[in-house]
């Protein structure tokens, strides 16, 4: 560590982060680019299609928990460089399912999805671990958002690219151009991320900032304690009402994002009319949209801390404001325009975006004896949406067959979420955990909230 260096090495980790959530949501949104031309060639129908789409979901709802406990175990650098090199290949071996037999095609498909979502399990925990080591409180809405807001970046930066591999060269590159990509960023993960304390660009004052204005920079240390999952303070997690709350808003804010994960494309081709190529270009404007209001969220919210305003008010107004106006998208089945129709999406997902806080409300209540497998669990039922929703469209369309009441459905979650916050989460503060005998739960290190 530099003694009289002044440093800023937490923006290097945050522009970390930002890459490989751009470089994981690009491997999710590969099936769904690829997905009317794998229906075209392997002949399957929308709720088929539906189930591919959930493959991802299973696993990695499945594997939260012990993502996160393998984090809070072995620290957040080599389980999250084993999960990035993991998921790039299993996303580089979908691109030959297509020599398969048709049956076969779409077992193995499915299969490496399931695969892809397990092993990307530990990637959020990990953000949200790494950000609350790493920067003061008044800092982590804003970091926070721009590591989530990378979920739009991947929209905007590799949907038009993915379309036109799709439209060039066929289904199959898609994913074994986007796999290496991975592959060769798990090396320069493992190569630049560190503990503050540990990290070799790192300054006496910057560390002392971190430190002494809530990051918890000991987090590795305190986990490495830790022999297995705590269920006595998962149970005490289970039995907050304002987790509960947050747990529930964040599903409902999945189900947007999975909407335009999955189907959205799927949309602009099938309902729309536009070809995969235009599709591709389109889709990523509201991502544009989403991408601003996702880092506007975090700036607005770290704002409103700096102006005196309680952290409770600081992350609930951006949360309330942005999903009440990501509901918009339920007039797109009342108007014929394209060009209206991209724009009410582009103002959903830009309120979407302005609302996705969930993960700094996360840094900001997860215990740090447990941050790992507390981001798990919110990970988790999170992303029960990135299961349900891709198979409740795909039953919707197919049984009326237009997406009419997909984009109702996906508008209604918007509405819970806003619900939830408002009268289901109450304050905000860091959950105190409690030993057997109803003791608090202390370390050496005070968290400051």
């Amino acid at each position: 560590m530099h003694a009289n260096k002044n440093t800023h090495v937490r923006y290097l980790i945050l522009f970390l982060l930002f890459v490989v959530t751009t470089i994981n949501y690009a491997d999710r949104a590969t099936i769904s680019i690829a997905g009317s031309s794998i229906q075209k060639d392997l002949g399957v129908t929308p709720v088929t299609l539906g189930f591919i789409f959930s493959a991802f979901g299973w696993a990695y709802v499945a594997a939260q928990i012990p993502g996160g406990w393998l984090l809070d175990r072995y620290g957040s650098k080599r389980v999250y460089a084993f999960s990035i090199f993991t998921w790039s290949a299993f996303t580089i071996l979908q691109g030959f399912v297509g020599f398969l037999p048709v049956a076969t095609a779409v077992m193995a498909l499915f299969t490496l999805r399931f695969l892809v979502g397990m092993a990307e399990a530990p990637s959020f925990p990990g953000n949200a671990r790494i950000v609350a080591a790493w920067f003061p409180t008044q800092e982590r809405g804003t970091a926070s958002a721009i590591f989530n807001s990378a979920q739009y970046f991947a929209t905007v930066l590799f949907t038009p690219l993915m379309g036109w591999i799709v439209h060039s060269m066929g289904w199959e590159h898609v994913f074994m151009v986007m796999g290496v990509l991975g592959v060769l960023f798990s090396l320069v993960w493992l190569k630049l991320i560190h503990n503050p304390k540990d990290h070799p660009m790192m300054g006496q004052a910057e560390y002392d900032l971190i430190r002494n204005n809530g990051g918890v920079v000991d987090m590795d240390q305190v986990g490495k304690k830790s022999g297995g999952p705590q269920w006595g303070y998962i149970r005490q997690l289970l039995s907050s009402r304002m987790m509960v709350g947050i747990y529930l808003g964040q599903y409902c804010i999945n189900g947007i994002t999975y909407f335009f994960l999955t189907w959205f494309p799927v949309y602009l081709v099938q309902e729309r009319g536009m070809t995969i190529l235009k599709a591709g270009f389109v889709a990523s404007l509201p991502a544009i949209c989403g991408f601003i209001g996702g880092v506007l969220g975090g700036v607005i919210s770290d704002w409103l801390l700096r102006r005196g305003h309680s952290l409770t008010f600081s992350r609930k107004l951006p949360i309330v404001c942005g999903l009440a106006l990501s509901t918009s998208m339920v007039v797109c089945n009342y108007v014929q325009l394209d060009w209206l129709v991209v724009g009410l999406m582009a103002l959903a997902f830009f309120g979407k975006g302005v609302g996705a806080l969930g993960w700094a409300v996360m840094a900001d209540t997860a215990p740090k004896q447990i941050a790992g497998i507390s981001g798990g669990l919110f990970n988790m039922f999170g992303n029960i949406a990135s299961i349900t929703t891709p198979i409740v469209i795909g039953y919707l369309i197919s049984a009326t067959g237009s997406f009419k009441w997909a984009l109702v459905f996906v508008g209604a979650n918007a509405l819970v979420a806003v619900l939830s916050y408002l009268f289901i989460v109450g304050p905000i503060r860091r959950v105190q955990l409690h030993d057997a005998d109803g003791q608090p739960v202390v370390d050496s290190q005070p968290v400051q909230a």
